[in-house]
């Protein structure tokens, strides 16, 4: 099949949009599908036998000068103008203006390609492709009305006016995940989500666990474990991650045991609601911010730490589960969202906890540090149920065949 695979921000190193679209594109072709990536910036990296058509935008948000105002020679149209016109006024324009660009490459080139696969873009211009005699499917990770509560919960004044329109987005990405014929996901809790937030019905949703390069991503006896060291993935400014509950719970953790520290792969808010939180504890000097990493280093990383927790309040999957589970890690995960079906059955593959909860965070920490053995005997069960389960080549051959299925289906 010719496949066009849409990614509107494809950061190979934050967010799941670039880690998706590389590998799944990667194990594509290698089952002998011709791929080609259409993608916003920032660019994803992508393998040997995959082509890539950028799709540039004004990119409003990079490094290091995100919300800024472009020259008046940068503007080529009035998509443009839209998506400056929408950040002007607060709102996030990214996955709407990615669709009118993406649609209208489209367009031009539609005898190339049997089928459009969408990530989690789902932009009014994606409702145009059809139309083109291009079916369209779309990987919907969760519903980000999940995040848009979470942050709203914590908000006041007019902080929760923003927040509102920063989010309007998803009243579009609901009305055009409901007219597309097909929609995955990675779990059968993000299924749910998105039959309840964005009306698709259940019958539309296929369910496709995502996973990891298990080869890559595994045990290494030569690299030494860091006693006490705990690496978590998070971004420090979404609440949905969990990361302050972390901190809070390493706190109760340094009580009892003074060489433990703590590795964060992600960025640091400066002066945001985590840093002071490390401050408040007097945790300065023992937790660590990484960012940036390629994959040989986050996986001597995982590789050097004794424990892998996964705080989040709510995960529509969870790629740094499956990958810490993959090295051989115990794992401390809570039961948000999708995470007790990725990390499984509490005290076999891994210390479950309920989300939001410091204390029982600290108590399952504390008890793997105790407990040598323990961790031993998880870590080896973990690294079992990630390469029996989740890999990208079954994910590869799942999703192509709802390809076959869209296809096959009458007009």
């Amino acid at each position: 099949m010719r496949i066009a695979l849409l990614c509107y921000r494809g950061n190979p190193y934050s967010g799941g949009q670039g880690v998706y679209t590389r590998n799944l594109s990667r194990e594509l072709a290698a089952l002998g599908h011709r791929v080609e990536v259409f993608a916003g910036q920032p660019y994803p990296e992508l393998d040997a036998g995959v082509a890539f058509t950028p799709v540039p935008s004004l990119d409003l948000y990079r490094e290091p000068d995100p919300f800024r105002t472009p020259g008046l020679r940068e503007y080529r149209d009035l998509i443009d103008l839209l998506e400056v016109g929408t950040m002007w006024t607060a709102g996030f324009p990214e996955p709407h203006t990615f669709s009118l660009r993406v649609a209208r490459l489209l367009a031009r080139r539609r005898r190339e390609f049997d089928l459009v696969h969408d990530n989690q873009c789902l932009g009014y211009g994606l409702l145009r492709l059809p139309r083109l005699g291009l079916p369209t499917v779309a990987t919907i990770h969760h519903p980000i009305q999940v995040d848009r509560a979470l942050e709203l919960a914590g908000a006041t004044g007019l902080r929760r006016i923003t927040l509102r329109r920063w989010y309007a987005f998803t009243t579009m990405q609901g009305r055009v995940a409901r007219r597309l014929p097909e929609v995955i996901t990675v779990s059968s809790s993000s299924a749910a989500q998105i039959s309840e937030h964005y009306g698709v019905r259940p019958e539309r949703i296929s369910t496709i666990p995502i996973g990891t390069d298990v080869e890559r991503f595994s045990p290494d006896p030569s690299v030494p474990r860091v006693p006490g060291r705990i690496v978590t993935t998070a971004s420090a400014d979404s609440p949905l991650k969990g990361l302050g509950v972390l901190i809070e719970a390493f706190a109760k953790v340094r009580a009892e045991f003074d060489h433990a520290e703590l590795t964060v792969i992600g960025k640091a808010k400066p002066n945001g609601a985590v840093e002071q939180a490390i401050e408040r504890y007097g945790l300065g000097g023992r937790v660590r911010f990484v960012s940036g990493l390629t994959e040989d280093e986050l996986v001597h990383t995982l590789r050097s730490a004794e424990i892998a927790c996964v705080p989040s309040l709510y995960e529509g999957f969870s790629l740094p589960a499956v990958e810490a589970m993959a090295v051989g890690l115990p794992l401390v995960s809570t039961t948000g969202g999708a995470l007790p079906e990725v990390a499984g059955v509490d005290g076999q593959t891994t210390l479950a906890v309920p989300p939001g909860d410091a204390e029982a965070l600290a108590g399952a920490l504390t008890r793997l540090l105790r407990d040598p053995a323990l961790g031993e005997r998880l870590g080896g069960a973990a690294r079992e149920r990630a390469v029996t389960r989740f890999t990208w080549r079954a994910a590869a051959a799942a999703t192509a065949e709802r390809y076959r299925a869209v296809l096959d289906r009458p007009c």
